[in-house]
């Protein structure tokens, strides 16, 4: 049974005397410090609850000169590769007490560096970014305000702790199985260029292509955004080319962008994968249920945001407790899904 409040406001106190500990206990609980053990815990959040308590988050930001959220700044919030990587996020980050706040850079330089800011003078505890192009100014700052920075999706260029997937291998898996599949006439679709993920995929698939010797080359078609709109414009390029020189297999660098495409080579005739096979990546849940399944190269998209969310409390723990951490950057395995859009 819930305690009736006193005329008295309740306070920390209330919840320590409860509890049979003190203050500065029921304060490392809230700010899920390494030195409370889980049975102390536990009975703190018993006396939390018990008494109604709910803590002045205002009053505690001003204390501790931090609040309990962590920021996540995404690429594409509308791209359910990113939806997958909050969940992986928001599952560990739930359990350590912290509230996660989502931020959509859309793709535009001037937008991430403005969230960044903002993060900054909301005091946030953690950042985690998915960065558009080289954030090590940005991510700079805000570990000179206090605040660690993990990088999401990309391969460490700075003093940070970095999670993604292996895209230079991803993108050699996809443009081996289209020339396992007979083709050699390969587009690649993507950008922009200034996008690591964009830039390493493309190298993947132009070290497949470069095993089969000779005059082989990767036609290239850049796009302005990784998003379905883009995906049917450079459908429409390729279909309007003359037959001799259209290619005969396409790699996409993003899910969305194949299927955008594949949109657009039904409109324009093309049969998907008779006249053009098609392959995507990130392998989010739409690809398996387009009008012609697509096949994909896999990425373990909750994983990757779980990894970067462990990371980045290994970091809020060193500057807390003084947690000896070392950065690391993880690359995770991408897997080959083949699926009809390749198969004859």
């Amino acid at each position: 049974m819930v305690r009736q409040a006193s005329r008295r406001s309740i306070s920390m106190k209330d919840v320590a005397a409860l509890a049979g500990v003190s203050v500065g206990t029921v304060s490392n609980v809230l700010n899920a410090s390494a030195r409370v053990s889980e049975k102390t815990t536990e009975r703190v959040l018993a006396a939390i609850q018990e008494l109604g308590w709910v803590p002045n988050e205002s009053a505690r930001q001003l204390r501790t000169g931090h609040s309990q959220a962590i920021g996540l700044v995404v690429l594409d919030v509308a791209n359910p590769f990113f939806a997958d990587v909050a969940l992986g996020v928001e599952d560990v980050l739930y359990g350590h007490g912290y509230s996660v706040y989502i931020a959509n850079s859309d793709q535009q330089p001037e937008r991430e560096e403005r969230l960044l800011r903002q993060f900054e003078q909301q005091k946030m505890r953690g950042v985690l970014l998915a960065p558009i192009g080289n954030a090590a100014d940005a991510a700079a700052g805000l570990r000179r305000s206090g605040i660690p920075v993990v990088m999401v999706d990309r391969a460490r260029e700075n003093d940070s702790c970095a999670v993604g997937g292996d895209d230079v291998e991803g993108g050699r898996l996809a443009v081996s199985h289209l020339i396992d599949c007979g083709h050699s006439r390969i587009a690649f679709v993507g950008g922009p260029g200034n996008l690591a993920q964009v830039r390493d995929r493309r190298r993947g698939a132009e070290a497949a292509l470069a095993t089969l010797g000779g005059d082989y080359q990767l036609q290239v078609i850049s796009t302005p955004a990784l998003a379905t709109k883009q995906g049917v414009a450079a459908a429409e390029q390729i279909a309007a080319m003359p037959e001799s020189q259209r290619p005969t297999a396409v790699f996409a660098a993003n899910d969305l962008l194949a299927i955008g495409l594949l949109q657009g080579f039904v409109a324009a005739g093309l049969r998907v994968p008779d006249d053009i096979a098609l392959i995507g990546y990130d392998d989010i849940e739409f690809a398996a249920f387009s009008a012609v399944p697509l096949s994909s190269v896999r990425q373990p998209r909750t994983e990757i945001g779980a990894r970067a969310a462990a990371l980045l409390i290994d970091e809020i723990r060193e500057i807390t407790d003084g947690v000896p951490h070392v950065h690391e950057s993880v690359r995770l395995a991408p897997i080959l899904v083949p699926r009809a859009s390749t198969r004859a």
